[in-house]
């Protein structure tokens, strides 16, 4: 007979995976802005001409975004995960 197994969410190791998760995003948000900003001259050129706030507030938007997308990706993935046996 198997034991109650603990939910992963609620230990340090579901911590750990939910924070790797959102660390990938955060780096893939950074990554497609650069690759954004470089590829297409319309966004380099609003950039250029809205100063430095407007490109912190681009850049957070995009790393907010995909930091969020993939942690609750990452909670999906881990949730789905338990239910295997």
């Amino acid at each position: 007979m198997r034991g109650k197994k603990s939910p992963s969410l609620i230990s340090p190791t579901g911590a750990i995976k939910l924070m790797t998760h959102a660390m990938m995003g955060a780096a893939l948000g950074l990554a497609f802005g650069l690759a954004l900003v470089l590829f297409n001259p319309t966004v380099a050129n609003l950039l250029n001409h809205g100063g430095h706030s407007a490109a912190m507030v681009f850049i957070i938007t995009l790393v907010t975004t995909f930091a969020i997308g993939a942690t609750l990706t990452g909670l999906v993935f881990i949730l789905a995960e338990d239910k295997e046996f």
